[in-house]
């Protein structure tokens, strides 16, 4: 069984007099342990793909298995407890809380879920600060970090709850090429070498080249599914927006 199961997934917006496919009939299974990037240019449907893969939207037809457990049929409050417990996120722009410290937003998810004590908070937060390299700088507040930093502490923050999946939206937008290739790499061992399965919503050719699969979408619609990333440049027309 796939960790990820996708079949005749669709996701219509009806605007009143507009309805809007912003994914058509798209099936595909993720194992564990893949490494994914979804492209495509602006509207294609990564965002809403993202979205449906993470639990924060439904499809309106279709069928998503996460770990054998139909999502589609889920109410809020279900698909909560499932993104706490198999998914983990990270956004372009880090949104961590200012006024607490690294190891405060950190431990932020272990707030939720099965109760857990502050000292096994503690101790796991600064597990994940230390893996990700910042156990030093733990008790520092996000404007005492760098762009690079704080990304570290949001990658801590999505994996404290020890989930199956990391998703990531533009996890490198803000940052510049030399911290991108630094997160690139972290992205890269908790691949390898936690085997945990990463799904990257990407406009950076560097992010999508170093996954392991690449997932091209186009009008809602995946035109590519390949692990030759030549093959996914190709399958975008070289749209200097998509490819960028």
């Amino acid at each position: 069984m796939a960790l990820i199961e996708l079949d005749d997934v669709r996701r219509v917006y009806d605007l009143g007099e507009v309805k809007v496919h912003a994914l058509r009939s798209i099936t595909r299974n993720v194992e564990l342990g893949e490494y994914i990037a979804l492209i495509g240019p602006s509207g294609s449907g990564k965002s809403t793909l993202m979205n449906t893969l993470g639990c924060l939207d439904r499809p309106t037809h279709g069928s998503y298995l996460l770990d054998g457990e139909e999502v589609v049929t889920m109410n809020r409050d279900q698909r909560a407890r499932i993104r706490n417990r198999q998914l983990g996120f990270v956004f372009q722009s880090f949104n961590l809380l200012s006024r607490t410290s690294a190891l405060e937003n950190v431990e932020l998810p272990l707030m939720y879920g099965k109760k857990i004590s502050a000292r096994e908070r503690h101790q796991r937060a600064m597990e994940m600060l230390d893996k990700v390299g910042l156990a030093d700088r733990h008790h520092h507040y996000p404007s005492q970090l760098s762009g690079g930093q704080q990304q570290r502490v949001a990658i801590a923050r999505a994996l404290v709850n020890r989930p199956s999946i990391l998703m990531g939206d533009e996890p490198t937008g803000n940052l510049d090429s030399k911290t991108s290739r630094e997160v690139i790499e972290l992205f890269r061992e908790l691949n390898e070498q936690q085997k945990i399965t990463v799904i990257l919503v990407t406009h950076d050719q560097n992010v999508a080249r170093n996954a392991k699969r690449t997932i091209v979408l186009r009008d809602g619609e995946v035109v590519e599914d390949t692990e030759d990333f030549t093959l996914a440049k190709a399958a975008l027309e070289f749209d200097p927006i998509a490819a960028d």
